[in-house]
């Protein structure tokens, strides 16, 4: 009996393991692969493809100020492997260590796991696949060859399918899947031609396609459209993929895209129905329902539908659950505020969302943009200058046309900023200067004063920090056995002394211990005197001998201020067009005495911009200063014929000339007269293409002769008029190297 037993369970182990093969056609054979196949091998094949669709779908961060890519995956061309073909058929596998090195990702895992399943559960008898699980597998392969820009052999994968199931139920899905591969490999119109066999014929057969398969074919006819920019027809093909929504992720995605569309073509009710059918699909994802309600606040046309959008905007930043959309939620509601003309809400709406912890770069820019140009607006040219530094120092895309813009505009401001600071700095010195003597002192004791109970209250506040840190949670500096009180504290004692002795020096415990007179001297080295240099910040002394006494340094003071006045009315008046500013400043640099060359500019610019905002009375002061003081002048001649085109009063044969004779004045080191030669010959051709090179030379001699900053100073004039020019990029390449 046991005999009999030993040789059942020989012929029933024999049985299994044949029924194990894959090169025998039977029953159990084919459904043993199919069941290994489909829940072992293919089960985790499908669960890491699905773990490598999440982790792109958590890392892909949309950008929300451009239109989105119908798919959310980014390909970069340069990752795009060259294939390489192998023997086994279709699958084009490579050797174990490839294998092992994909086996790293979660794409790499369910190309393992589906050429395991093709390898190992493969019943090719007869050239047919008996094992009904291996179109899945082969399908499996190339989608994830495709997420691993792999696009060639994920071709080889779905072609294999095709060719080889024509009747497997996935067939279609294939199609569309192989479609959009050849998309990626700008083969769109091959794609069209293929998605459109499968849709427009299968249609017209009794056998309707499913619904899913539909969407996914539409959707991936969509993206061959916008590849080929031709957005009517993919606005089409998004209208019949969002009929009914299967794929609640990606037919959120195609509502959306198709409502920027229709916002893009200003069509501003269509984009709200379907920004609102967003809103209303209990499905969507909440990153779509948010920016769906943002992307209709910017629909938004008439004053009414405002307020009911700037209530509803309001209610999602009281949601805690949209904590992480904070900052582009308060931004467009400091929109709406802006729009309807209240700034100061805007303003507060704006800052509101830079305060937000967010890490979103290009909304950070946005609102810094916008806090620039409402101060740009108001003329508050410094603080939108900052604003817009802000954009410039954390804009990763510094190639995009906008933040260029801005940087333009920011390096105008930089040279505007220059020029106030100058005329504020020279004011000031000038003022003092002209002071008797016992009025400089009592200026500058008040401002001691000052600083000196400033700096105590700064000390003060960081002794209070410590000891309240010394009094509150046991910090470092409590003292484990004394008492509470400050002096028991040695640590605190001894911070206390070190920002007493940074801020005044050594002192003796006497009367009047504050004189820089009483600052003590080391003993063992009677012949140093150790000063505390920070204790000069009260020394008076110090500061009035600061106060320029000379005629000529004076005298140069007074010409880089008018100069700066002059360069800020051509500014304002020329690239800000601020009339305003640009009268206040040329009136004054007039009113200053300033020097005879910069007379007629001067009263030139006054007439222009009085004529300008229609005031003819100064305007014809400042004609009749021209037209009798400068007759022959261009700028004479200009307003007595307005209509008449002014030739160049020199050929240019003879400006060539009058810039040889003194380029050479400049290299006999007669620098002074190169730039008064210069200065009078500006005037006359103001026309000419070489304007900018007798500028540069003036600019060159007075680097010359005088200090960095004046010669700075004329190099950032020809940057601001000529910055196009070969000679403005010289000055402004001459600048950095200054600024260094």
């Amino acid at each position: 009996m046991k005999f009999i037993k030993k040789i059942v369970s020989v012929i029933s182990v024999l049985t299994i393991l044949s029924s194990c093969s894959t090169r025998k056609d039977t029953i159990v054979s084919r459904n043993w692969h199919s069941l290994n196949t489909k829940f072992n091998v293919l089960f985790n094949g499908k669960e890491a493809f699905k773990k490598g669709i999440d982790g792109i779908n958590e890392s892909y961060k949309d950008d929300w100020f451009e239109q989105l890519p119908i798919e959310p995956i980014k390909f970069e061309r340069e990752k795009i492997d060259i294939p390489k073909f192998y023997n086994s058929i279709g699958a084009g596998f490579g050797d174990a260590k490839d294998e092992e090195k994909k086996a790293s990702t979660p794409f790499g895992i369910a190309e393992e796991k589906a050429v395991k399943a093709i390898q190992k559960h493969g019943m090719n008898i007869a050239g047919e696949e008996r094992n009904s699980q291996i179109d899945d597998a082969y399908l499996l392969l190339g989608k994830a060859r495709y997420y691993d820009q792999r696009f060639i052999p994920a071709i080889e994968s779905f072609n294999y399918v095709i060719s080889s199931y024509p009747f497997a139920n996935l067939i279609n899905e294939t199609k569309i899947w192989r479609a959009k591969t050849n998309i990626r490999l700008d083969n769109e119109e091959f794609a069209i031609e293929t998605l459109n066999l499968l849709l427009k014929v299968k249609d017209t057969l009794e056998l309707e396609l499913p619904e899913d398969i539909k969407e996914h074919g539409y959707t991936a006819l969509a993206m061959a459209y916008v590849k080929m920019d031709s957005i009517q027809k993919a606005k089409k093909f998004l209208i019949k993929a969002t009929e009914t929504i299967n794929n609640k992720d990606q037919g959120a995605r195609n509502l959306f895209v198709l409502g920027q569309i229709y916002s893009s073509e200003n069509k501003k009710d269509s984009a709200s129905v379907i920004f609102k059918k967003i809103i209303n699909f209990r499905k969507a994802p909440e990153k779509y329902k948010i920016h769906a309600n943002i992307e209709l606040a910017k629909n938004t046309t008439s004053d009414s539908a405002s307020v009911v959008i700037l209530n509803k905007m309001q209610k999602l930043v009281k949601n805690r659950d949209n904590r992480k959309y904070l900052d582009e939620l308060y931004y467009q509601i400091g929109l709406l505020h802006e729009k309807n003309d209240s700034i100061d809400l805007a303003t507060a709406y704006y800052n509101k969302s830079l305060r937000t912890n967010s890490d979103n770069i290009k909304q950070k820019t946005f609102t810094f943009e916008k806090l620039g140009n409402i101060n740009f607006k108001n003329s508050k040219y410094q603080l939108a200058s900052s604003y817009y530094d802000s954009i410039i120092n954390i804009a990763t895309d510094t190639l995009n046309l906008r933040i260029r813009r801005i940087k333009r505009k920011h390096r105008n401001l930089a040279s505007l900023i220059n020029f106030e600071e100058t005329v504020t700095r020279t004011d000031s010195i000038l003022k003092i200067a002209s002071l008797s003597k016992e009025e400089q002192e009592t200026f500058f004791k008040k401002y001691i004063a000052n600083l000196k109970k400033k700096d105590e209250e700064i000390a003060q506040l960081k002794l209070n920090q410590q000891a309240f840190g010394a009094s509150f949670g046991g910090n470092s500096l409590k003292s484990n056995k004394k008492g509470k009180w400050y002096f028991y504290n040695s640590q605190s004692l001894g911070f206390g002394k070190t920002e007493f002795k940074k801020i005044w020096g050594n002192r003796q415990l006497e009367d009047d211990w504050r004189w820089s007179s009483k600052i003590s001297t080391n003993n063992k080295k009677k012949d140093t005197l150790k000063i505390n240099p920070i204790s000069l910040r009260y020394d008076l002394a110090s500061y009035i001998k600061t106060i320029p006494t000379d005629k000529n340094k004076i005298d140069t003071l007074i010409l880089d201020r008018n100069q700066a006045l002059y360069e800020l009315g051509l500014i304002y008046k020329e690239q800000f067009k601020n009339t305003k500013l640009a009268i206040e400043r040329l009136e004054r640099v007039a009113s200053l005495d300033p020097k005879k060359e910069l007379i007629l500019p001067i009263n030139w610019h006054l007439y222009q911009v009085y004529k300008d905002v229609g005031n003819q009375k100064k305007s014809d002061k400042h004609q009749n200063i021209i037209l009798t003081k400068y007759t022959n002048t261009i700028f004479a001649k200009t307003i007595r014929n307005p209509n008449k085109k002014i030739e160049e009063e020199i050929s240019v044969d003879e400006i060539e000339n009058l810039y040889k004779e003194i380029y050479y004045l400049y290299k006999d080191n007669k620098y002074q007269e190169t730039v008064a030669k210069v200065v009078d010959i500006l005037p006359s051709i103001e026309n000419s293409k070489l304007i900018a090179k007798f500028e540069l030379l003036r600019a060159y001699a007075i680097g010359k002769y005088t200090d960095k900053k004046t010669y700075k100073f004329a190099l950032e004039a020809i940057v601001i008029k000529y910055g196009n020019t070969a000679e403005g990029k010289q000055a402004k390449k001459i600048i950095e190297q200054l600024s260094k």
